[in-house]
């Protein structure tokens, strides 16, 4: 999970021009509460994870598992593709 997380922080950084000296970024943040990602973001990072990870995110997979921080999503991940 650890390399999962890692990924999907470099992207989210990237994607979302996130400098590495954001004192209020980290993988348990809440990455919509802080504003760091917005409801056009969420999609697209969805379509980043099915992409990436060949799963797809279904409305139940939203409702079931929390994926506000970048842990979350990674744990997600890792139930979902089994690493």
């Amino acid at each position: 999970m650890e390399e999962i997380m890692k990924q999907l922080e470099e992207h989210i950084r990237s994607r979302y021009e996130i400098e590495e000296d954001d004192d209020d970024f980290g993988v348990d943040v809440h990455l919509f509460d802080y504003g760091f990602i917005d409801s056009m973001g969420a999609t697209a990072l969805i379509a980043h994870i099915e992409q990436t990870y060949g799963i797809q995110v279904t409305n139940q997979d939203l409702m079931l598992y929390p994926m506000n921080t970048v842990r979350e999503i990674a744990q997600f991940i890792s139930t979902k593709t089994g690493r």
